[in-house]
């Protein structure tokens, strides 16, 4: 008895395309997006490729004609010169100062709000107001209506008491501009931070609070490990605008006595020592510094989002 083989037949693999229609359904689909999608390319990325390539030159706008190009001389400079290497270290003390002070004034008003009260919703929007202000705006407030040494809030309060009347802005001029931002961004924290309050399991808090457990003991163990991604969120967006923040340093103290940050050192480049290549290598740096801060934000965000779809 003979045993029969049968050799294996190749088999080739079958692309399935879709159908015309399909395609056509997927452009329709997109279409109305490709109008916004060239706006964006146009409005930030095309500017930005532009600033990429003149930061390879050395060009300054007073000698046309000397225009040649330097490669990455101007990104040497902007990292060994002291005054820019100054105004990195103003930037990154500005950022860590401002992020940190409203955060905890942003967690305390938060607790607070979370509590019930009467006219809680008028406290709330009230306590909104300075996010909403324009940022120069709020910067000649400080300036004029809090620090002005003759007829500012301040001095008028010290001299209501009987105490002295300090120049604030010539005094402690970085400090002037912290507290102005502080002002103005703790409430962007406290409402992430009260967002992050309100998602608690309630639950959870009232069985610790029946096993016996104090606030203080239901904050550290856990309220505090819940705001953690909420902390973590208002830390990295607040960071991105204060390492850009030019409105503060610019009409409050003018760059001077040690509060040029890096974007008011591009400023000083471009706009007083007409020096093209430099600030664009500059305004690079800061770009490049906040793209980073913002992919650590999203992936806080995206974890967010899926810590809420596991929850539900």
């Amino acid at each position: 008895m003979t045993a029969t083989t049968t050799a294996p037949v190749a088999t080739t693999p079958v692309r399935t395309t879709r159908p015309p229609s399909a395609r056509l359904r997927a452009w329709a689909t997109r279409a109305p997006l490709l109008p916004a999608l060239i706006f964006m390319i146009a409005v930030t990325q095309l500017p930005f490729v532009a600033t990429l390539v003149i930061s390879l030159f050395d060009w300054n706008s007073l000698y046309p004609d000397a225009r040649h190009f330097a490669g990455l001389d101007n990104y040497q400079e902007v990292l060994t010169d002291a005054d820019l290497r100054q105004s990195v270290w103003t930037t990154v003390l500005l950022t860590v100062a401002v992020v940190l002070a409203s955060l905890i004034l942003g967690l305390v008003l938060a607790l607070l709000l979370d509590r019930r009260f009467k006219g809680r919703g008028v406290v709330r929007t009230l306590l909104i107001a300075p996010f909403l202000v324009v940022p120069v705006a709020a910067a000649l407030l400080w300036k004029h209506v809090l620090y002005n040494p003759e007829y500012g809030l301040f001095n008028g309060l010290l001299h209501y008491v009987g105490g002295p009347q300090p120049d604030w802005i010539s005094n402690t001029p970085l400090l002037a501009v912290e507290a102005s931002l502080v002002w103005q961004w703790t409430p962007f924290m406290m409402l992430i931070l009260l967002a992050g309050l309100q998602s608690r399991d309630h639950e959870q808090i009232e069985a610790a609070r029946v096993d016996g457990a104090s606030d203080w003991q239901i904050f550290r163990h856990l309220t505090l490990p819940h705001l953690r991604r909420y902390l973590e969120l208002g830390a990295l967006l607040g960071s991105i605008y204060i390492v850009q923040n030019f409105d503060a340093v610019f009409t409050i103290t003018s760059g001077g006595l040690g509060t040029a940050n890096l974007p008011y050192t591009v400023y000083q480049s471009f706009y007083q020592a007409h020096e093209n290549g430099l600030a664009s290598a500059a305004g690079v740096l800061v770009v490049i510094g906040s793209i980073i801060i913002a992919t650590f934000a999203l992936r806080v965000v995206s974890s967010l989002f899926r810590e809420e779809v596991s929850r539900a």
